[in-house]
């Protein structure tokens, strides 16, 4: 089957049909206003695939760093072109075209549709997705709606997607799209409602609203107009109107921009209006028992529901909010995402200079899209001069977590590049230099139920100040902690200090980095990786002019093998994890990186011991991130070791013979290579029949499908990104309430 009919389908329907078309057929289902329409199903793309030969073409043209910009652009594009270049079989065209002519003949006439995308990884509860894919307006005639659809599943690799997707832990693999064809709206009034606050969860219905199509809202192209109702006392307790200079309406079958005069200023919606899309929002909200971020437009005077999908960024305060000590405003806008962000301002204009924003920057541009995502993950803040609290900048900096300031009309012209600004996302202000906070604010995603799993779930961590946020997630603990990351921030080569005298000092700057890790999870356990940095990366610091020139660092002079060489610095770090102990703190653990020998495993237990920490006290294991260590991990065990991590990423490729950052042999890295699972399966069977508790904290920790077989195959954790924590733990719940049903079964 090519297609389906939106009142055919419902939440059970999300892997043919995507989050979006899924959504659509439940807000049918439950008697909401949504526009007539059809999807052509995901088994059809995937069929496409086959059918033209170009998917194994896009899996290996998608094996790139996300990270380098102008590359993932590259692909992107390449991409695109295949797919929307390549013919689409008969038999579905033909489908579609059919599908086209019925819902002609249920409306009367030939209708414009919009073409919208629907991927099977959207609209999720812990990430919305918003913005990754594609849709498209106004389109009319067989023909078009043929092409329109190969241009929807194009979306699927625009760059902002693929990079997204990988943020997100998913494989491309995994991620089909379907495509929502549904009978366009030619609204007179649009936009987008939060059916409780957006942040806070509190019971206060947010609307915004514009003349027009509501693309003017998400694009940020107008400031729209601002409507906040209390739910709780049915009133409306706030309204801004907002400065719409223009619209976008439909004009001889094209979206065009129409300039609004003086009727830029007039109130878009009526009381009775907001009281009946408060009404619809009620409705969707108590069917789905969580905030909805909701789409609706209004034609003729009849309301249209277009889109509802979980709100992914209410926050719960766990402290009494920071309080900033004074400071000059020379800024002022919408509370977006709170927080507080301090930085050099850097102003892009474009897609083109997302590269100019740095790690810690303000990020200032006139509104943000969806291709500058990555340059908002780097962003200390973001302030935009459009946009309301639904544009794209609002939305994805909450998700992100990053402070945003938006619609300050003037940001561009009043922030010059270079300067030092603090930005206020609580409240909506933009100060002048560094302001300081007086307490620091502590957030914790307000999830509709904790998720209780047999398997833990932890997180990795790699730079100790953002352990709160980490901890914020509900992770079950740190199964990765690298200070790699914080030493090689220090002023100088960590041997340098040791040379120098200095070996105190260097003690207490590595406890006192270490303790805001181990005290914001306490009592949860944190497993502290001892140092595994590659020499080219300690090259560049004060004292690293030393440092061995080697041809492969990756397979050099690190991990253990250094520790044991450098025996003063890894008594260093063990000094460092004592004071810990000697505190108080239960919750941490030794982990050993790059071990290929259980000789390895037993001098370190002597050095350990020699400082006089007893290993009574605390867990002790070691990563498995070599062929040589998964095959004599019997040896290993007997050392006395109580966990194992499984390194994927390293695993991998001494296990594949593949360096990953090589460009030439990347397409043949694969964590799912048969070789792999079976060293992996092999160290669980083992370690369970010893007492060793096992875990993952590769890369792999991150992606559903591999976590799946893992917790088949029985390890006790995973430890996943911060921004994944949510996401296994919901896949491994389903894998293990699937595992008991098929027991009971049997």
């Amino acid at each position: 089957m090519v297609v389906l009919w939106l009142n055919e389908v419902g939440k059970d329907d999300v892997a043919l049909v995507g989050g979006k078309g899924a959504n659509l057929g439940e807000l049918i289902r439950n008697e909401i206003p949504v526009p007539n329409g059809f999807i052509v199903d995901s088994r059809t793309f995937m069929e496409f695939l086959e059918a033209t030969g170009i998917k194994y073409q896009i899996m290996d043209l998608l094996r790139i760093d996300v990270e380098d910009t102008n590359k993932l652009n590259e692909v992107s594009k390449k991409i695109r072109e295949l797919i929307e270049s390549s013919e689409m079989p008969e038999k579905i065209e033909e489908e579609i075209r059919k599908a086209y002519k019925k819902l002609c003949e249920e409306e009367g006439e030939e209708v414009f549709v919009a073409v919208r995308s629907s991927a099977t990884a959207e609209d999720l509860p812990d990430a919305s997705f918003a913005g990754q894919q594609e849709t498209f307006l106004n389109v009319k005639g067989e023909d078009d709606v043929v092409e329109n659809v190969k241009k929807c599943w194009s979306s699927l690799y625009t760059p902002r997607a693929i990079y997204y997707r990988v943020q997100k832990g998913f494989r491309h693999e995994d991620v089909s799209i379907a495509v929502v064809v549904q009978k366009m709206v030619n609204s007179e009034k649009s936009g987008v409602m939060f059916t409780s606050h957006p942040v806070t969860g509190e019971k206060l219905c947010i609307i915004e609203a514009v003349f027009g199509l509501g693309e003017a809202i998400v694009s940020g192209m107008v400031t729209p107009d601002t409507y906040t109702y209390d739910r709780v006392n049915r009133k409306l307790v706030d309204l801004k109107i907002g400065e719409k200079k223009k619209m976008l309406t439909r004009k001889d079958g094209k979206t065009v921009e129409v300039e609004l005069g003086e009727k830029s200023f007039e109130r878009v919606l009526s009381d009775e209006e907001i009281e009946q899309l408060v009404n619809f929002g009620e409705i969707i909200e108590e069917h789905y028992g969580h905030p909805q971020d909701v789409e609706w437009a209004i034609e003729k005077g009849k309301i249209y529901i277009l889109q509802s999908r979980a709100v992914t960024t209410i926050r719960e305060k766990k402290e009494e909010e920071a309080a900033l000590e004074g400071g000059e405003i020379i800024l002022k806008g919408l509370a977006a995402s709170p927080g507080v962000g301090i930085g050099k301002v850097k102003v892009i204009m474009s897609e083109a200079e997302i590269n100019k924003v740095e790690e810690g920057d303000i990020l200032v541009t006139t509104m943000t899209t969806p291709d500058m995502v990555p340059a908002m993950k780097r962003a200390a803040a973001i302030v935009t001069d459009e946009g309301g609290m639904t544009c794209h900048a609002a939305i994805v900096s909450r998700e992100l977590g990053v402070p945003a300031v938006v619609g300050t009309k003037e940001a561009t012209k009043v922030l010059k590049d270079g300067m030092i600004v603090t930005v206020d996302g609580e409240k909506g202000v933009i100060y002048k230099g560094e302001v300081k906070e007086e307490k620091k604010v502590e957030v914790t995603p307000v999830a509709s139920a904790p998720i209780i799993t047999a398997t833990e779930v932890k997180v990795n961590i790699s730079i100790p100040d953002a352990a709160p946020r980490a901890a914020a997630t509900g992770a079950d603990g740190v199964g990765l902690f690298r200070i790699e990351h914080m030493v090689l921030g220090f002023e100088k080569h960590p041997m340098k200090y040791i040379k120098d005298g200095e070996m105190d000092k260097y003690i207490d700057m590595l406890y006192r980095e270490m303790r805001k890790v181990v005290q914001a999870f306490y009592p949860k356990m944190v497993w502290i990786r001892t140092l595994d940095a590659p020499t080219d990366e300690f090259r560049a610091m004060e004292g690293g002019e030393d440092e061995p020139i080697e041809a492969n660092p990756m397979l050099g002079f690190r991990g253990i093998r250094r520790d044991l060489i450098e025996h003063e610095h890894f008594r260093a770090e063990i000094r460092a994890i004592k004071k810990l102990v000697e505190e108080g703190y239960t919750n941490v653990g030794i982990m050993l990186p790059l071990v290929t020998h259980p000789d390895e495993v037993r001098r370190a237990k002597e050095i350990i011991l020699e400082e006089g920490l007893s290993l009574s006290k605390i867990d002790f294991g070691v990563m498995v991130e070599t062929p040589a260590a998964a095959l004599v991990i019997e040896d290993i065990v007997k050392e006395g070791i109580t966990f194992i991590s499984f390194g994927t990423n390293d695993l991998t490729q001494y296990t594949l013979a593949v360096d990953r950052n090589n460009e030439n042999v990347a397409y043949l890295y694969d964590e799912e290579h048969p070789a792999v699972f079976k060293l992996i399966e092999r160290v669980i069977k083992i370690c369970k029949e010893h007492g060793v508790k096992t875990s993952i904290c590769g890369q792999a920790g991150s992606y559903p499908k591999f976590v799946e077989k893992l917790v088949e195959m029985g390890i006790d954790s995973v430890s996943a990104n911060p921004d994944a924590v949510q996401l296994i733990k919901e896949t491994v719940a389903r894998t293990e309430r699937r595992i008991m049903l098929e027991r009971l079964r049997d």
